[in-house]
């Protein structure tokens, strides 16, 4: 009797060199006294049969959330792609739904709306709209599509949004909450989301 494949697979994206964070890896930098992966995780886990974690560094800290911690197949902090990619390699999912560390505003609802969207539409990629621009680290896309991306990486390109684009795609509408995308680079951006977070809970 063979396995059943997992249903759907997410990838924590954080693998980056955070140059503008002092280096700082930006997954395990707090926010609110707990690390920025840990909203990551909490967002992720209840719409995924098998949640990953993509790191080029400080594995035994990543590890210490107790799920599989991946670094990229491609040398060289190559960015996000990568990580899709070693991703897509590393599960028989059909279906991969994706999210950078460093957004602690996504919630489940928000990546349930990329996947249901993918699921309605029949396209081969959902990516997350503000209303202006698509937010392409925030992706439910079918696995299918690893040689296509293979084929992008070893090529020598790394744009998210132009290998998007090359596919059947849809962009899911969050103009509503454009908030949500705000990703942290720096350590001031960080502390000024403290603070706005901080006011609004004291206005609920």
């Amino acid at each position: 009797m063979t396995a059943q494949p997992t249903k759907i697979t997410g990838v924590i994206l954080a693998g980056g060199r955070a140059t503008r964070m002092n280096h700082q890896d930006k997954g395990l930098v707090l926010f609110q006294n707990a690390p920025l992966i840990s909203y990551a995780i909490a967002a992720m886990s209840p719409v995924v049969d098998l949640l990953l974690i993509n790191a080029n560094r400080n594995f035994e800290q990543y590890q210490g959330f107790n799920f599989p911690v991946i670094a990229d197949e491609i040398d060289g902090f190559q960015g996000a792609l990568a990580g899709i990619l070693t991703a897509i390699s590393h599960t028989d999912s059909e279906i991969l739904v994706t999210m950078p560390c460093d957004s602690p505003l996504v919630k489940t609802k928000h990546l349930q709306k990329l996947l249901l969207t993918l699921a309605k539409s029949n396209s081969e990629i959902a990516v997350a709209f503000d209303g202006e621009r698509l937010h392409p680290v925030f992706l439910a896309l079918k696995t299918s599509l690893k040689a296509s991306l293979e084929h992008y990486l070893n090529s020598g390109e790394r744009k998210m949004e132009r290998w998007i684009k090359q596919h059947d795609f849809i962009a899911v509408d969050f103009s509503d909450e454009t908030d949500i995308f705000f990703n942290l680079n720096t350590l001031s951006e960080l502390s000024d989301l403290e603070k706005r977070v901080a006011v609004k809970s004291e206005q609920l």
